[in-house]
């Protein structure tokens, strides 16, 4: 009898660790793991103020391409692009954000099964790569690549909105 009750604390346990796991799971592990080396860009954030979001909004209207390849962020305007608080958000671009279909793929299963609101940071990541993808998507070349891209924007899209919603 006191095997069934170990038994059955133990499958309780490792349910509660699962369940628990899961919960902790985060959206953009590569956020922890920055290439550049330094403390300061380990989960890199680049709204912190409501002058970030003003400014986020002018880069974005300067016609800001996020892309994947050798220089991942461009900026046409220099000015905008000499700030020194731009450099979080290039690291945000170039190094945490998906980049490839099956990635954002993945983001957007992750996001239709969260019960809780994101976190600002995973808001903010979740807005540049919804650019991303609708940056993509213009440039893509077959209906089948369109359609690809064109799906997972929806998707993305409808997490931030039921985000907000539910915020």
């Amino acid at each position: 009898m006191t095997q069934w009750w170990a038994l059955l604390i133990i499958l309780n346990l490792a349910m509660y660790l699962a369940a628990s796991q899961h919960h902790r799971t985060t959206l953009y592990p590569s956020a922890y793991r920055i290439k550049r080396g330094t403390y300061l860009l380990i989960n890199p954030t680049f709204l912190r103020s409501a002058e970030d979001v003003d400014l986020l909004f002018e880069i974005l209207l300067a016609g800001m391409q996020i892309r994947d390849g050798e220089h991942h962020m461009l900026i046409p305007d220099e000015e905008l692009a000499s700030l020194r608080s731009v450099e979080k958000l290039e690291v945000i671009c170039e190094d945490v954000l998906p980049k490839s279909l099956s990635d954002i793929r993945r983001l957007t299963v992750e996001l239709g099964q969260r019960r809780r609101p994101l976190s600002w940071q995973d808001f903010e990541r979740t807005v540049l790569t919804l650019v991303y993808t609708t940056q993509t998507l213009a440039g893509a070349s077959s209906q089948q690549q369109k359609e690809a891209w064109s799906d997972a924007a929806v998707q993305l899209f409808r997490a931030l909105q039921k985000d907000l919603k539910s915020s």
